[in-house]
């Protein structure tokens, strides 16, 4: 499946503005990178694939619509993905994706 357009589209809209955005493909899906660090991916499972602090993860994944991002078996931490049904209005993507630059920018740059 390819990554939602809309939900791309949505996202350009939050980051704009940002400074040093880039759009790049990766995990198969569309996603922004702040400074080089991936911030938050239109995931091509649907939803998004969001990269945060990986101190929140627990906390995160309690939230509705939040589950661990899965890879070879593994829940990683500083990896969420969030379901489509938590972005249905700009409030809710934008509360995700304002965690996903945030920490985006606290990494020192690439």
């Amino acid at each position: 499946m390819a990554y939602d357009e809309e939900l791309a589209n949505r996202l350009r809209e939050q980051v704009q503005g940002e400074s040093g955005v880039i759009e790049k493909r990766m995990f198969g899906g569309l996603a922004f990178l702040i400074n080089g660090h991936m911030a938050v991916t239109a995931s091509r499972e649907g939803g998004l694939l969001l990269r945060i602090d990986p101190e929140q993860t627990d906390a995160l994944v309690a939230v509705p619509h939040a589950r661990p991002f899965v890879m070879r078996g593994r829940d990683l931490d500083g990896w969420l993905r969030i379901d489509p049904d938590g972005l249905v209005t700009d409030a809710e993507l934008e509360r995700w994706v304002s965690r996903g630059i945030a920490y985006a920018r606290s990494l020192p740059p690439k």
